[in-house]
């Protein structure tokens, strides 16, 4: 019987070490010989016995039906759209503008960024003038008011 399924790409290490985890399962081999056969640590061979055992039980759970979708297709779909409208405001734009020419209406001008006046801190004209006042009542310094 041939599968149709596509069989993920694995290496001859994974493949081996699959071979090896099996071995023990079944019992025809010691977890000390699979752990030799690997070269790897005792305590190693049970790590990855443990993963693969979580991967089977992972592989076991049943899956959504239908086509998912993933954060990369998702991801080039919002481009997509964002793309799109973009194309579409400038359609829009030189729609308006051509509209605008037709009727007659002049283009919008840009409307200049002004910045806001500063309004004079009352606190600080009074304090100068009771300083005024201190230094010589009813005199102006130099420089202020009527001639210098």
């Amino acid at each position: 019987m041939t599968s149709t399924r596509k069989e993920p790409e694995t290496s001859k290490e994974a493949k081996r070490m699959a071979l090896a985890i099996l071995d023990v399962l079944v019992g025809s081999r010691t977890p000390l010989q699979a752990a030799e056969c690997m070269e790897v640590s005792l305590p190693r061979y049970y790590q990855l016995e443990s993963r693969a055992l979580d991967g089977l039980l992972a592989a076991c759970e049943p899956r959504p039906r239908g086509r998912q979708t993933s954060v990369e297709s998702e991801l080039a779909s919002v481009r997509k759209d964002v793309d799109r409208l973009k194309r579409e405001l400038t359609r829009y734009q030189s729609l308006v503008r051509l509209t605008q020419r037709t009727v007659g209406v002049p283009p919008p001008t840009p409307t200049k960024e002004t910045k806001r006046k500063r309004k004079p801190n009352v606190r600080a004209m009074r304090r100068a003038e009771q300083l005024r006042d201190e230094v010589a009542p009813g005199t102006e310094p130099p420089g202020v008011g009527g001639t210098v």
